[in-house]
């Protein structure tokens, strides 16, 4: 069931890059308005579960500073998908699970399988095909500076999805609880991000609002509490791999939507890319434990 949920969650935000492309607004702007619509709907759903959510102070305080570099992510990825097209730099935001594994192998003793040792040197090996590696036919306004911002995306958004899934370690709270203090503190964040960003906005037009509006309610409050209540509930890497099909349903999206030309050199790092994870998902990303290396804190 988690897996499911997991799932469900993951192709609901496959969605939010065309979406931040479609708005046509700054980077700040779309994240300000994206978790400012979402919080009354998470905060709703919290308020009908509340009396369930017996996290501790540390626990809540570890949720907030999560979105604190959700705030982060959202603003160096906006920017990379302005500068190399929404499927690619959701691409590139999706090196996260190099990260995320290794961390959870130093943290939670979740190591990854030998296959993830091979390859996710590839993957990032596709990557910087994915930046055109100079050539006047890469599609993006800036497609180097687009790969740059989207691996700081990555990391931030590791960061965030580590904090985030070991705030409720314990299950001691329904998903809507975690999601709720992460929301605030990335709106928190994004009000002085928002100093960095000249095109900043309070007063958006419509249609803008309305991508934005959708951008809210799919992609942060439907799937990010689907991923959240499945996170504590799956190892850290196994997470990462699933979350590795957004990128994929981006690329689909975009060459429906956009039709975004990507060069030869790029559409060969898309093939390594998605290569390396259809590997990862047919054969494991990480190696089980037995019983006896079995995490000190057991997952429900």
């Amino acid at each position: 069931m988690p897996h499911l949920a997991a799932l469900a969650g993951v192709i609901a935000i496959t969605f939010s890059p065309i979406f931040v492309r479609l708005s046509g607004l700054s980077p700040a702007t779309v994240a300000f308005w994206r978790l400012t619509y979402a919080l009354p709907a998470v905060f709703a759903v919290w308020l009908t579960v509340r009396r369930r959510d017996h996290r501790p102070l540390r626990a809540r305080a570890q949720a907030f500073a999560a979105g604190l570099f959700l705030a982060l992510d959202l603003f160096t990825w906006h920017h990379s998908i302005a500068m190399i097209g929404a499927g690619a730099a959701t691409l590139v935001g999706a090196t996260q699970v190099a990260i995320v594994g290794f961390v959870a192998w130093a943290l939670y003793r979740e190591r990854p399988s030998y296959l993830a040792f091979v390859v996710l040197p590839v993957v990032l090996g596709g990557v910087a095909l994915l930046s055109g590696l100079g050539g006047e036919d890469a599609y993006g306004e800036d497609p180097v500076a687009g790969v740059v911002l989207g691996l700081v995306a990555a990391l931030c958004y590791s960061v965030f999805l580590l904090l985030l899934r070991h705030s409720n370690r314990g299950h001691l709270a329904p998903s809507a609880g975690p999601l709720l203090e992460a929301t605030l503190g990335a709106l928190a964040a994004t009000v002085v991000t928002a100093f960095l960003d000249s095109g900043f906005s309070l007063t958006p037009s419509w249609p803008a609002h309305g991508w934005v509006l959708a951008l809210a309610l799919l992609g942060h409050a439907a799937g990010w509490t689907l991923i959240t209540g499945a996170l504590p509930r799956l190892p850290a890497l196994e997470v990462s791999a699933l979350l590795l099909v957004q990128p994929a349903g981006a690329m689909i999206w975009a060459q429906l939507i956009f039709t975004e030309r990507l060069s030869t050199i790029q559409w060969a790092g898309v093939g390594v890319v998605l290569g390396g994870i259809l590997a990862l998902g047919l054969w494991g990303a990480i190696h089980r434990p037995a019983l006896s290396e079995a995490l000190p804190e057991p997952l429900a």
